[in-house]
């Protein structure tokens, strides 16, 4: 069940509710006596606003018992640069650093370097931060963001490997040229040897099905279904198992008018659907509220509908 999960992460298209279920889950959590994180890795935040809470890069109580945080990449890469510059102060010579740092810039503009920033913080929030809360609940960006975000251990695994082995053919031919022998000190090596070290024990918390649950957020709509489809198909093949959905906004039965009817109609097509293209996925059914979720006492009601299925049943 998704309530025995030390970590969840919560995804979905745009539009379909994902930051007010991954909020209620967290509300969810602190209810039941567990201290909760949810963090947004979203750069479009609404989880500040869904708390009426001005959240920042650090975490703030927004509810007995549960702290958020709105990861800002912008400040996440700039903190990536200036540790990336420590980290090679002293390698260098003083009269390459300025050039050394200058590219160092460049590249903090580079595509995919605000998300690998953004993944060096959350590497952090599970590793150290996250010790101080029972259950880290993450409200990720949509659904391609998402995918990228949970296989890049994998991904700058395999890109740390190719560059420790050029420093250690580096080091190697160093050592017989110029060391008579002796091994020679590399920080580099040792960074790149601390990173790896990191990104492997995050990859195996994320693989690891009693620690780590993965929740999909769709309407019962066609492009909601084709994308969470597609998306649970791709996390799959990064060995990511999706084992619940919430399917959102569902119409209640005793609709009044010609348009509610229709609309209900054309949704228990698409619910047929659902039950027929996730028939392994456990799926909890939220109704459609009379209005947005916009109040700590709506959220908690939200909530009530997720209890059964992720507590009460255990």
């Amino acid at each position: 069940m998704i309530g025995d999960k030390r970590i969840v992460f919560v995804g979905g298209k745009g539009g379909v509710g994902k930051s007010t279920s991954a909020a209620a889950l967290a509300l969810l959590h602190s209810q039941h006596s567990l201290k909760t994180l949810l963090v947004s890795t979203d750069p479009a935040h609404n989880v500040g606003d869904i708390f009426h809470k001005s959240l920042h890069n650090q975490a703030l109580e927004v509810y007995p018992g549960l702290d958020a945080v709105e990861i800002d990449p912008e400040i996440e890469s700039k903190n990536y640069i200036k540790t990336v510059k420590e980290n090679i102060r002293g390698v260098v010579g003083s009269h390459m650093q300025e050039e050394v740092n200058r590219q160092i810039d460049a590249a903090s503009s580079s595509p995919g370097a605000e998300e690998a920033a953004l993944f060096d913080r959350i590497v952090s929030i599970i590793l150290d931060e996250g010790k101080h809360y029972d259950t880290i609940i993450f409200d990720t960006a949509p659904t391609g963001h998402t995918i990228r975000l949970l296989t890049l251990p994998e991904l700058m695994g395999v890109w740390i490997d190719g560059m420790l082995e050029r420093r250690k053919k580096r080091n190697d031919t160093y050592t017989q040229l110029l060391n008579d022998g002796e091994p020679i000190e590399d920080p580099i090596y040792k960074v790149l040897q601390r990173r790896k070290e990191r990104f492997t024990a995050v990859r195996k918390i994320i693989l690891n099905k009693k620690l780590t649950g993965f929740i999909f957020i769709l309407n019962p709509e066609r492009l909601p279904i084709i994308e969470t489809a597609n998306a649970l198909k791709l996390l799959g093949r990064h060995d990511i198992s999706v084992n619940t959905l919430f399917v959102n906004k569902i119409i209640s039965e005793d609709t009044d008018g010609e348009f509610l009817k229709k609309r209900k109609e054309n949704e228990k097509e698409y619910l047929s659907k659902i039950e027929n293209e996730f028939p392994a996925q456990q799926k909890l059914y939220i109704p459609l509220f009379e209005t947005d979720i916009n109040s700590i006492g709506l959220l908690e009601e939200f909530a009530t509908h997720l209890k059964t299925r992720i507590f009460e049943s255990k």
